[in-house]
C-alpha cells in the first residue's frame, strides 16, 4: 500500500491534473465503474485503503471531498462524427458544458460530440466530473465543417424556426456555440437550416449551452422518430 506523499504514481497523478500528456485522470467510484462499463481500461487505479492510504489519496485528488477510488486513463477520441444524431460544439469555452453536453448526447441518444474550434478540453477535470462516466460511452470527435454531413441544424437565440417544427431526416448535426457569442458565421453559412428553441417572453434571454443541447437533442430525437 502506498503511504508516502512523495510517490512517483502520485506525483505523476499531480502533475497530470494541472498538465497532461495524452493520459486524463477520472476520480470517484461511479466514473470508473462507467469506464468499466464501457470497456475503458485504466493505466493506473488507486482505492482508498486497499492501493494507497486514504488520506495519502486525498491529498492528490481535485474534489474538495477527496476520493476514494482515481484512474488514469489514455485519451480516446471517436475517429469521425457517427450516428443519425449528432451535436457540433463550437467556441465553447467552459469545460463544465462541454462535459454536460457529452452526458445529454448519451441520454438522447446521439452518436457522437463533435468539437470544433475553441472548444474546452473534454479531458480536463471539470469536463470529465460534468460528463458523470458520459464521456467514456460516448468519447468526443474532432472534425471540422467539411467533415459534416447530413442536416445541420444551427442553433441561435432567435432566428430562423422554432426547433420543434422542423422535419428532420438522418442524419442531423446539431450545432452550438457558446451562450453569449452564439454559432460563429462560418456555422450559419453551413447550415441546412436556422432553428431556435421557443421560450416564454418573459423568461430569460437565453439557455447556457448544456440547457440548449439538452432540449434541443430531446426534441430533435423525437421529431426524428415522429418522422420515421
Amino acid at each position: 500500500m502506498i503511504t508516502s506523499h512523495h510517490n512517483p504514481l502520485l506525483k505523476d497523478i499531480r502533475r497530470l491534473q494541472r498538465r497532461r500528456d495524452g493520459r486524463f485522470v477520472a476520480e470517484g467510484e461511479d466514473l470508473l465503474a462507467a469506464a468499466d462499463a464501457a470497456g475503458w481500461a485504466s493505466v493506473a487505479r488507486l482505492r482508498a485503503g486497499v492501493d494507497v492510504d486514504a488520506e495519502v489519496l486525498a491529498r492528490v485528488s481535485s474534489l474538495g471531498s477527496g476520493s476514494r477510488e482515481l484512474g488514469v486513463f489514455q485519451e480516446r477520441w471517436a475517429p469521425a462524427p457517427v450516428g443519425p444524431l449528432c451535436v457540433c460544439l463550437h467556441g465553447v469555452g467552459d469545460p463544465g458544458n462541454v462535459g454536460a453536453v457529452l452526458r445529454s448526447a448519451h441520454a438522447f441518444g446521439a452518436g457522437s460530440v463533435v468539437l470544433g474550434p475553441d472548444c474546452a478540453d473534454p479531458f480536463g477535470p471539470k469536463a470529465v466530473r460534468a460528463s458523470m462516466g458520459s464521456l467514456f460511452a460516448r468519447p468526443p470527435a474532432r472534425a471540422g465543417l467539411n467533415r459534416l454531413t447530413g442536416t445541420l441544424v444551427a442553433l441561435d437565440r432567435a432566428a430562423g424556426r422554432p426547433l420543434d417544427e422542423l422535419e428532420l431526416q438522418a442524419p442531423v448535426v446539431l450545432c452550438l456555440g457558446a451562450e453569449r457569442e452564439g454559432v460563429s458565421v462560418a456555422v450559419l453559412e453551413r447550415a441546412s437550416e436556422v432553428a431556435h428553441i421557443p421560450m416564454r417572453a418573459a423568461g430569460p434571454e437565453s439557455l447556457n449551452v448544456a440547457m440548449a443541447a439538452s432540449v434541443a437533442l430531446y426534441a430533435a430525437a423525437r421529431r426524428m422518430a415522429a418522422d420515421g
